[in-house]
């Protein structure tokens, strides 16, 4: 019986993954041109699909909103930690054990429309019913919140490396950056709106009906969402690389490392800035603490993100295409070193609205750069490992981070927001001085003429 349902399993996998369908033999050419061709409209689609997805997780921000809805059903600042380290590593963490499947497959968008509907677009809506929930059995809303959290942030780790190499053939290199920072520039404006309105609905409705209100929004838009990215026109590739088993791959990762310098020390630098966010889930929950803000300002605050946000993903999108990535991730360390010193320094919590512009812009930059820097150190067969290694490593840091800001926020915010400020400078001093730029230093990488 059981080897019947393995079998099962694995049939339906195989056609959700599409994999048994031919693929046709095109040379490099013919896919250029197909790209060119479609470029207009997956740019249009693809750009609808981020607006509806950012626009529905401002609904549910990992910076203000879920930080505040577990502050509802409980004092305990660990359950704030664990939504940390679900946010901050859950996207990243699955990466690399999803990268030699990926690696292997002709196909990407079946991954992430067929597969990502199960895993990332339906456990959005379990957070509704655990705000229904919430004033009958706190306890039991918490524990199904996270659950649902947990399980939409880790499926979509699980596409994302799917993900991430279909923008890659969809989109030339030297225009990757102005369609991901256009893209996230649309989808992080219509977050501010998202966050304009709940602000309204937080501060107008009762406690838990509030929250019922926003999740629902957030899981409706991130539906829709999906439906945009169906209609993405993929220009199919066929696999020339040689297939490996589990074992060489992982065998194998260690020569990527002990042969690739400007990678090994690019990865090291990308991890230091990843535990410099140990206390970005804490900053909503200090304001309110020592300030005691309301939770209409919250909102503020998320709209305050949102808009750096919305100026780092466009000014870093087209600065990144010219410049290439590590400056706009040596900026990203910067405005996060200003954030968490001013957050440390802060004598009112209206410095929190810079605070939360400056993490916001911090965020713009990685979202788009420490996405699209990853595929130029690699040819595009072995993409979904760089970008794997790369994840998967800033997830593990992510999943310690958040750890270590709980506990250092249940000793003082200030000590909190200290060392991520210090982490932060460090970080930008191996981007600047000690990693070069990819582009510029002979990686594998085809250019485009505008």
């Amino acid at each position: 019986m059981i080897l019947w349902i393995n079998a099962g399993l694995r049939l339906a996998l195989r056609r959700l993954l599409q994999v048994d369908r031919p693929v046709p033999p095109r040379s490099d050419d013919e896919i250029t041109a197909e790209v060119a061709r479609n470029y207009r409209w997956n740019f249009a689609v693809t750009l609808m699909e981020v607006a509806s997805f950012w626009f529905g997780l401002s609904f549910a921000s990992s910076s203000t909103i879920v930080p505040l809805f577990i502050s509802k059903l409980t004092s305990s600042p660990l359950p704030i930690g664990l939504a940390a380290i679900i946010a901050q590593s859950g996207w990243y963490l699955p990466q690399l054990f999803t990268a030699n499947l990926v690696e292997r497959l002709a196909r990407k968008k079946p991954v992430v429309v067929n597969l990502g509907f199960f895993l990332e677009r339906v456990p959005i809506w379990v957070l509704v019913v655990a705000a229904l929930m919430a004033g009958r059995s706190p306890s039991l809303s918490l524990a199904l919140f996270l659950i649902g959290y947990a399980w939409h942030t880790l499926g979509a780790g699980v596409i994302a490396t799917a993900w991430q190499d279909l923008i890659a053939r969809c989109f030339p290199v030297n225009r990757r950056g102005r369609f991901l920072g256009t893209a996230f520039f649309v989808g992080t404006g219509m977050g501010a709106m998202g966050a304009a309105l709940s602000t309204r609905l937080l501060s107008d409705s009762p406690f838990p009906t509030n929250f019922v209100t926003v999740f629902a929004i957030a899981a409706t838009s991130i539906t829709v969402s999906w439906f945009f990215m169906a209609m993405v026109r993929e220009p199919v590739q066929p696999v020339t690389a040689p297939r490996q088993s589990h074992r060489q791959f992982w065998a194998g990762l260690p020569n990527i490392l002990r042969d690739d310098h400007n990678f090994r020390r690019f990865l090291l630098a990308r991890l230091t800035l990843a535990l410099g966010n140990m206390g970005l889930g804490f900053v909503t929950v200090a304001a309110v603490q020592r300030w005691q803000v309301p939770d209409s300002t919250v909102g503020v605050y998320t709209a305050a993100l949102l808009l750096g946000q919305t100026v780092g993903n466009l000014g870093f999108g087209f600065l990144a295409d010219r410049f290439g990535h590590k400056l706009s991730l040596e900026l990203s360390a910067l405005a996060s070193l200003l954030a968490f010193a001013l957050a440390w320094l802060a004598p009112s919590a209206a410095w929190y609205y810079v605070v939360f512009a400056l993490l916001g812009i911090a965020l713009g930059a990685v979202i788009v750069s420490g996405i699209l820097v990853i595929m130029e150190f690699c040819g595009p067969q072995r993409r979904p490992t760089y970008v794997g290694m790369t994840n998967t490593g800033v997830g593990l840091v992510s999943v310690a981070a958040p750890l270590l800001g709980a506990w250092l926020a249940g000793v003082s915010y200030n000590w909190l927001f200290a060392l991520s400020a210090g982490v932060n400078l460090v970080a930008l001093a191996m981007m600047r001085w000690w990693v070069r730029e990819p582009r510029w230093a002979g990686a594998a990488v085809v250019m485009v003429e505008r």
